[in-house]
């Protein structure tokens, strides 16, 4: 049986296990069950080494009977604190306010498929293929971080990753090389002015006038601080000040928000001036400030060369279905593999509105179309026989 028909008849099993994890979805570093599922499952597989580099996440190792290269295939494992909402399908999360809404489920799936087929293939397989089942993507400081702190993956050759994208219609893949999502840091800024009543602004200094030039300020910044050549978006997603009373001048407000920037030149720079346009405005009005600005995931970065090997790969498998997808200014903790090892990130189209799948990630209606399970089975197997030659 060629390898095309065995990932076809293998197909109706990776759907059987997705449904079983999205009854079952755990949250980022809670992840016991999915972590013993998926143990289990590779258990059955044979011809795969079983370790847990941390409490739960999961890695398998095959090694190929003919020399090669090291390759790391990574999906990650973990839900969200989101209540689902599908009234459509009979495999429904079975815990309440917790849902798989990116595609984790099916990622997690795909990859066990893949450990399958390798595994029965072992006699054509050359190098190593360590099965990186990861933790906790969806929360900082993230899960592929940890992996990669217990060292086990420094002297890998490749490390290849793929999201099932709704944005992207099923049948197409997505690739690019250099900058795939960007660098997703947060801020939170307290300020302290001095309250009073509103009818005497002269003896109060108002924190909510403040807070308004601050956001004015971090707008300049992007739009005259940073190369138009160069994304970088500052949003301040929220503030809050005062009470009910409409009279009063509050004492304090505090503002907080989302920076996405491409580049590590341009993320020390935004947050930089951030700092600078909070203590500049402040000094002006006579406020004082505190600002706790978090970074977060590093911007996941397709090594050039590795990157153009997949997609002469993928190109050769699936014609005109690959095609250059632009750089999502999302997070991604995929980066962490990324920045220690020449890697490959691809956008999987999951999207299908003939199939009411087309609500964004994280939405409580969101849902994969199951077709495009196909395609990302593929992509996992021929990356693994092609890169580790």
């Amino acid at each position: 049986m060629s390898l095309d028909e065995q990932i076809k008849t293998v197909l109706p099993e990776v759907i059987s296990w997705r449904r079983a994890l999205h009854k079952h979805p755990e949250l980022s570093f809670e992840e016991h069950w999915t972590s013993a599922y998926v143990e289990d499952r590779l258990k059955t597989f044979g011809n795969i080494e079983i370790s847990r580099p941390t409490e739960t996440s999961v890695l398998g190792i095959i090694r190929g009977t003919r020399p090669g290269k090291k390759i790391g295939l990574r999906a990650d494992m973990d839900g969200l604190p989101v209540k689902e909402e599908r009234e459509d399908i009979d495999f429904v999360s079975e815990i309440d306010g917790k849902m798989h809404a990116c595609g984790h489920d099916g990622h997690t799936a795909i990859l066990l498929g893949a450990a399958q087929l390798l595994s029965e293939n072992i006699g054509e397989l050359h190098g190593e293929v360590y099965l990186i089942f990861q933790h906790a993507e969806e929360l900082f400081p993230g899960g592929a971080g940890e992996m990669v702190a217990a060292g086990m993956f420094d002297g890998l050759d490749f490390i290849y990753g793929q999201h099932l994208f709704t944005p992207i219609p099923t049948g197409n893949i997505g690739l690019f090389s250099g900058p795939n999502t960007s660098n997703s840091d947060r801020f939170r800024l307290k300020i302290q002015g001095k309250g009073g009543h509103a009818s005497q602004p002269e003896n109060s200094i108002d924190p909510v006038i403040v807070g308004n030039q601050i956001i004015n300020q971090f707008q300049t910044i992007v739009s005259r601080m940073t190369s138009p050549l160069d994304s970088a978006v500052i949003s301040t997603t929220n503030f809050h000040a005062g009470g009910d009373a409409l009279n009063i001048i509050p004492d304090s407000a505090e503002l907080g928000g989302s920076v996405r920037t491409l580049t590590d030149e341009t993320r020390h720079t935004v947050r930089e001036k951030i700092e600078k346009a909070a203590a500049n405005v402040c000094d002006l009005y006579g406020a004082d400030y505190a600002l706790d600005y978090q970074e977060g995931y590093a911007s996941v970065f397709n090594d050039e060369k590795k990157t153009e090997q997949v997609r002469e790969m993928a190109v050769e498998k699936f014609g005109d279905k690959v095609f250059e997808y632009s750089t999502v200014m999302g997070g991604e903790d995929f980066s962490a593999f990324s920045r220690i090892v020449p890697s490959t990130f691809a956008w999987i189209g999951a999207g299908n509105p003939d199939k009411d799948m087309e609500y964004p990630h994280h939405h409580p209606k969101f849902g994969i179309d199951e077709d495009s399970f196909i395609d990302g089975l593929n992509m996992m197997v021929y990356v693994a026989f092609n890169m580790t030659r």
